[in-house]
Protein backbone atom coordinates (compact mmCIF):
# COMPACT_ATOMS: atom_id res chain seq x y z
CA UNK A 1 0.00 0.00 0.00
CA UNK A 2 1.58 3.56 -1.02
CA UNK A 3 1.65 5.72 2.18
CA UNK A 4 1.95 9.46 1.32
CA UNK A 5 3.96 11.89 3.22
CA UNK A 6 2.28 15.20 4.66
CA UNK A 7 5.68 16.93 2.66
CA UNK A 8 4.86 15.69 -1.04
CA UNK A 9 1.05 16.56 0.04
CA UNK A 10 1.80 20.34 0.66
CA UNK A 11 4.56 20.66 -2.09
CA UNK A 12 1.50 19.10 -4.69
CA UNK A 13 -1.28 21.61 -3.06
CA UNK A 14 0.93 24.67 -3.28
CA UNK A 15 1.70 23.89 -7.03
CA UNK A 16 -1.74 22.90 -8.02
CA UNK A 17 -3.04 26.36 -6.52
CA UNK A 18 -0.03 28.68 -7.72
CA UNK A 19 -0.28 26.49 -11.24
CA UNK A 20 3.73 27.49 -11.58
CA UNK A 21 6.59 25.73 -9.90
CA UNK A 22 8.78 29.00 -9.44
CA UNK A 23 5.86 30.52 -7.24
CA UNK A 24 5.16 27.44 -5.74
CA UNK A 25 8.65 27.15 -4.94
CA UNK A 26 9.28 30.66 -3.48
CA UNK A 27 6.22 30.21 -1.62
CA UNK A 28 7.25 26.95 0.02
CA UNK A 29 11.18 28.26 0.65
CA UNK A 30 12.83 25.45 -1.65
CA UNK A 31 14.64 25.54 -4.99
CA UNK A 32 13.02 24.87 -8.08
CA UNK A 33 14.68 21.88 -9.70
CA UNK A 34 13.78 19.94 -5.99
CA UNK A 35 10.42 20.89 -5.83
CA UNK A 36 9.94 19.59 -9.71
CA UNK A 37 11.26 16.41 -8.75
CA UNK A 38 9.27 15.73 -5.54
CA UNK A 39 6.03 16.22 -7.38
CA UNK A 40 7.71 13.45 -10.57
CA UNK A 41 8.22 11.54 -7.54
CA UNK A 42 4.79 11.63 -6.73
CA UNK A 43 3.55 10.63 -9.98
CA UNK A 44 5.66 7.80 -10.74
CA UNK A 45 4.65 6.36 -7.20
CA UNK A 46 0.61 6.59 -7.99
CA UNK A 47 1.12 6.01 -11.60
CA UNK A 48 -0.84 8.98 -13.01
CA UNK A 49 0.20 12.12 -14.15
CA UNK A 50 -0.98 14.87 -12.24
CA UNK A 51 -0.01 18.12 -13.82
CA UNK A 52 0.06 18.87 -17.74
CA UNK A 53 3.50 20.66 -18.33
CA UNK A 54 4.07 22.33 -21.53
CA UNK A 55 5.47 25.94 -23.23
CA UNK A 56 2.18 27.84 -21.93
CA UNK A 57 2.42 26.63 -18.19
CA UNK A 58 1.42 23.97 -15.80
CA UNK A 59 -2.00 22.92 -15.52
CA UNK A 60 -3.98 19.85 -13.43
CA UNK A 61 -4.90 16.53 -15.12
CA UNK A 62 -8.45 14.62 -13.37
CA UNK A 63 -6.04 13.17 -11.48
CA UNK A 64 -4.49 15.94 -10.28
CA UNK A 65 -7.97 17.64 -9.41
CA UNK A 66 -8.96 14.87 -7.47
CA UNK A 67 -5.90 14.96 -5.20
CA UNK A 68 -6.02 18.56 -5.10
CA UNK A 69 -9.27 17.98 -3.10
CA UNK A 70 -8.50 14.57 -1.04
CA UNK A 71 -4.62 16.68 -0.67
CA UNK A 72 -6.74 19.51 1.36
CA UNK A 73 -8.48 17.30 3.40
CA UNK A 74 -5.92 15.11 4.39
CA UNK A 75 -3.65 18.00 5.58
CA UNK A 76 -6.52 20.16 7.49
CA UNK A 77 -7.09 17.00 9.04
CA UNK A 78 -3.02 16.60 9.95
CA UNK A 79 -3.24 20.25 11.01
CA UNK A 80 -6.52 20.05 13.48
CA UNK A 81 -5.19 17.07 14.90
CA UNK A 82 -2.10 18.69 15.99
CA UNK A 83 -4.60 22.01 17.29
CA UNK A 84 -6.87 20.14 19.03
CA UNK A 85 -3.92 18.17 20.82
CA UNK A 86 -2.24 21.49 22.14
CA UNK A 87 -5.34 22.98 22.97
CA UNK A 88 -6.70 19.75 24.87
CA UNK A 89 -3.28 20.24 26.70
CA UNK A 90 -4.16 23.67 28.02
CA UNK A 91 -5.55 24.68 31.81
CA UNK A 92 -7.75 26.96 29.94
CA UNK A 93 -10.80 25.45 28.54
CA UNK A 94 -12.58 27.53 25.83
CA UNK A 95 -14.26 27.41 22.49
CA UNK A 96 -13.26 29.29 19.44
CA UNK A 97 -16.23 30.83 17.65
CA UNK A 98 -15.28 31.66 13.94
CA UNK A 99 -17.38 34.28 12.37
CA UNK A 100 -17.08 36.52 9.23
CA UNK A 101 -16.43 40.20 9.91
CA UNK A 102 -19.23 42.26 9.56
CA UNK A 103 -21.80 39.78 9.68
CA UNK A 104 -24.77 40.29 12.45
CA UNK A 105 -23.52 41.58 15.57
CA UNK A 106 -27.23 40.94 17.57
CA UNK A 107 -27.51 37.56 16.62
CA UNK A 108 -23.49 37.05 17.47
CA UNK A 109 -24.41 38.68 21.07
CA UNK A 110 -27.99 36.52 21.50
CA UNK A 111 -25.92 33.32 20.60
CA UNK A 112 -23.09 34.29 23.46
CA UNK A 113 -25.42 35.68 25.41
CA UNK A 114 -27.81 31.90 25.49
CA UNK A 115 -25.15 30.10 25.67
CA UNK A 116 -23.48 31.98 29.06
CA UNK A 117 -27.12 30.74 30.84
CA UNK A 118 -25.71 26.90 30.25
CA UNK A 119 -24.21 25.41 33.72
CA UNK A 120 -20.98 24.60 32.44
CA UNK A 121 -20.43 26.91 30.25
CA UNK A 122 -17.00 27.90 28.95
CA UNK A 123 -15.22 31.41 27.81
CA UNK A 124 -15.83 31.70 24.07
CA UNK A 125 -12.87 33.27 21.94
CA UNK A 126 -14.57 35.02 19.17
CA UNK A 127 -12.12 34.91 15.73
CA UNK A 128 -13.51 37.16 12.97
CA UNK A 129 -12.54 35.92 9.65
CA UNK A 130 -12.74 37.06 5.88
CA UNK A 131 -14.49 35.92 3.04
CA UNK A 132 -14.75 31.83 3.61
CA UNK A 133 -11.88 31.40 5.72
CA UNK A 134 -14.89 29.78 8.70
CA UNK A 135 -14.95 26.92 6.94
CA UNK A 136 -11.25 26.37 6.89
CA UNK A 137 -10.75 27.00 10.28
CA UNK A 138 -13.39 24.66 11.54
CA UNK A 139 -11.57 22.11 9.23
CA UNK A 140 -8.13 22.78 10.35
CA UNK A 141 -9.23 22.86 14.72
CA UNK A 142 -8.50 26.63 14.43
CA UNK A 143 -11.89 26.60 15.29
CA UNK A 144 -15.01 24.56 17.06
CA UNK A 145 -17.81 26.19 15.76
CA UNK A 146 -18.10 29.48 13.38
CA UNK A 147 -21.45 31.13 12.17
CA UNK A 148 -21.87 29.97 8.42
CA UNK A 149 -24.82 31.25 6.16
CA UNK A 150 -26.58 29.31 3.33
CA UNK A 151 -26.93 28.83 0.27
CA UNK A 152 -23.49 30.39 0.06
CA UNK A 153 -21.46 28.09 2.22
CA UNK A 154 -21.13 24.54 1.43
CA UNK A 155 -22.34 22.60 4.50
CA UNK A 156 -22.25 19.41 3.90
CA UNK A 157 -19.13 18.84 5.76
CA UNK A 158 -20.16 19.97 9.16
CA UNK A 159 -22.96 19.32 11.63
CA UNK A 160 -25.53 22.67 11.65
CA UNK A 161 -27.99 24.19 13.85
CA UNK A 162 -30.47 27.05 12.05
CA UNK A 163 -30.36 30.48 13.64
CA UNK A 164 -32.05 32.95 12.09
CA UNK A 165 -33.43 33.09 8.08
CA UNK A 166 -33.89 36.52 6.13
CA UNK A 167 -34.35 37.93 3.22
CA UNK A 168 -31.75 39.97 1.24
CA UNK A 169 -31.69 43.83 0.81
CA UNK A 170 -29.75 45.73 -2.06
CA UNK A 171 -27.46 48.30 -0.37
CA UNK A 172 -26.91 51.62 -3.04
CA UNK A 173 -25.62 55.13 -2.61
CA UNK A 174 -28.06 57.08 -0.97
CA UNK A 175 -28.25 59.82 -3.99
CA UNK A 176 -29.35 56.81 -6.56
CA UNK A 177 -33.00 57.08 -7.70
CA UNK A 178 -33.59 53.66 -6.83
CA UNK A 179 -32.95 54.21 -2.84
CA UNK A 180 -36.41 55.82 -2.62
CA UNK A 181 -38.03 52.81 -3.67
CA UNK A 182 -39.82 50.86 -1.10
CA UNK A 183 -38.82 47.63 -2.48
CA UNK A 184 -37.02 46.35 -5.64
CA UNK A 185 -36.65 43.10 -7.74
CA UNK A 186 -33.37 40.98 -8.32
CA UNK A 187 -33.63 42.18 -12.22
CA UNK A 188 -34.15 45.97 -11.19
CA UNK A 189 -30.28 45.84 -9.27
CA UNK A 190 -28.26 43.72 -11.87
CA UNK A 191 -26.94 45.33 -14.31
CA UNK A 192 -27.00 48.52 -13.83
CA UNK A 193 -24.64 50.79 -15.93
CA UNK A 194 -24.25 53.08 -13.69
CA UNK A 195 -23.62 51.01 -10.62
CA UNK A 196 -21.90 47.85 -11.42
CA UNK A 197 -22.88 44.51 -8.55
CA UNK A 198 -19.70 44.17 -6.66
CA UNK A 199 -17.79 40.94 -6.89
CA UNK A 200 -16.62 38.67 -3.98
CA UNK A 201 -14.20 35.60 -4.41
CA UNK A 202 -15.62 32.17 -4.17
CA UNK A 203 -14.43 29.61 -2.03
CA UNK A 204 -11.45 28.58 -4.30
CA UNK A 205 -10.66 32.24 -4.47
CA UNK A 206 -11.37 33.29 -8.09
CA UNK A 207 -13.99 36.16 -8.44
CA UNK A 208 -17.00 35.25 -10.74
CA UNK A 209 -17.04 36.82 -14.52
CA UNK A 210 -18.70 40.48 -14.78
CA UNK A 211 -18.22 44.03 -14.77
CA UNK A 212 -18.25 45.10 -11.30
CA UNK A 213 -15.26 45.82 -8.87
CA UNK A 214 -13.51 43.00 -6.81
CA UNK A 215 -13.70 42.87 -3.43
CA UNK A 216 -12.37 40.97 -0.37
CA UNK A 217 -12.40 43.97 2.67
CA UNK A 218 -15.88 45.28 3.73
CA UNK A 219 -14.58 48.68 4.47
CA UNK A 220 -13.45 48.79 1.27
CA UNK A 221 -16.98 47.55 -0.24
CA UNK A 222 -18.71 50.22 1.74
CA UNK A 223 -16.30 53.02 0.60
CA UNK A 224 -17.24 52.49 -3.57
CA UNK A 225 -21.19 52.34 -2.52
CA UNK A 226 -20.86 55.95 -0.74
CA UNK A 227 -19.14 56.84 -3.56
CA UNK A 228 -21.65 55.63 -6.09
CA UNK A 229 -19.33 52.96 -7.45
CA UNK A 230 -20.89 50.02 -6.72
CA UNK A 231 -23.76 48.07 -5.00
CA UNK A 232 -24.30 45.25 -3.61
CA UNK A 233 -27.24 42.37 -2.64
CA UNK A 234 -26.67 40.72 0.87
CA UNK A 235 -28.35 39.26 3.89
CA UNK A 236 -30.68 41.79 5.53
CA UNK A 237 -29.21 40.95 9.07
CA UNK A 238 -25.69 42.59 7.93
CA UNK A 239 -27.77 45.97 7.74
CA UNK A 240 -25.89 47.09 11.21
CA UNK A 241 -22.34 47.87 9.37
CA UNK A 242 -23.83 50.31 6.70
CA UNK A 243 -23.38 54.16 6.70
CA UNK A 244 -25.34 57.21 6.41
CA UNK A 245 -24.50 57.28 2.50
CA UNK A 246 -26.02 53.92 1.74
CA UNK A 247 -29.61 52.99 1.40
CA UNK A 248 -30.82 49.39 1.47
CA UNK A 249 -33.51 48.30 0.05
CA UNK A 250 -35.43 45.14 0.28
CA UNK A 251 -35.61 42.64 -2.67
CA UNK A 252 -38.56 41.09 -3.20
CA UNK A 253 -37.59 37.88 -5.11
CA UNK A 254 -34.16 37.57 -3.93
CA UNK A 255 -34.17 33.54 -2.22
CA UNK A 256 -33.82 33.82 1.49
CA UNK A 257 -30.79 33.18 3.54
CA UNK A 258 -30.14 31.16 6.81
CA UNK A 259 -27.40 31.63 9.39
CA UNK A 260 -26.55 28.64 11.06
CA UNK A 261 -24.21 27.23 13.56
CA UNK A 262 -21.98 24.39 12.01
CA UNK A 263 -19.17 22.34 14.00
CA UNK A 264 -16.97 19.40 12.72
CA UNK A 265 -19.49 16.08 13.11
CA UNK A 266 -16.96 14.09 14.96
CA UNK A 267 -16.52 16.63 18.22
CA UNK A 268 -17.09 15.12 21.20
CA UNK A 269 -16.45 18.34 23.19
CA UNK A 270 -19.19 19.07 25.71
CA UNK A 271 -18.58 22.64 25.99
CA UNK A 272 -19.74 22.67 21.92
CA UNK A 273 -22.16 20.67 22.75
CA UNK A 274 -23.52 23.46 25.23
CA UNK A 275 -23.28 26.06 22.50
CA UNK A 276 -25.38 23.71 20.12
CA UNK A 277 -28.06 23.53 22.91
CA UNK A 278 -28.07 27.50 23.10
CA UNK A 279 -28.65 27.87 19.46
CA UNK A 280 -31.33 25.40 19.43
CA UNK A 281 -33.26 27.70 22.01
CA UNK A 282 -32.63 30.08 20.04
CA UNK A 283 -34.27 29.14 17.01
CA UNK A 284 -37.05 27.64 18.97
CA UNK A 285 -37.82 31.02 20.81
CA UNK A 286 -37.80 32.44 17.34
CA UNK A 287 -40.53 29.25 15.72
CA UNK A 288 -42.81 30.23 19.23
CA UNK A 289 -42.64 33.67 18.48
CA UNK A 290 -43.45 33.60 14.56
CA UNK A 291 -46.18 30.94 15.68
CA UNK A 292 -47.59 33.81 17.65
CA UNK A 293 -47.98 36.33 15.42
CA UNK A 294 -50.06 34.28 13.26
Amino acid sequence: MDLLETRELRYFVTVAEELHFGRAAERLGIAQPPLSRAIQRLERRLGVRLLERDRRGVALTDPGRVLLVEARTTLDAATAAVHRTRRAASSRERLVLATKAGADHELLRELLDAYAAEPDAVEVEVVLCGIGEQRRLLRDGRADAALLHRPFDPLVEFDTEDLLTVGRIAVLPAGHPLATRPSLSMAEVTGLPDLPAARWPDHDGNYPPGPGPEFRDQSQLAQMIALGRATVVICASAHTWLWDEHTAVPLTDAPPITTVLAWPPHSRSPALAGLVRAAGRLEGHRRVGRAATR
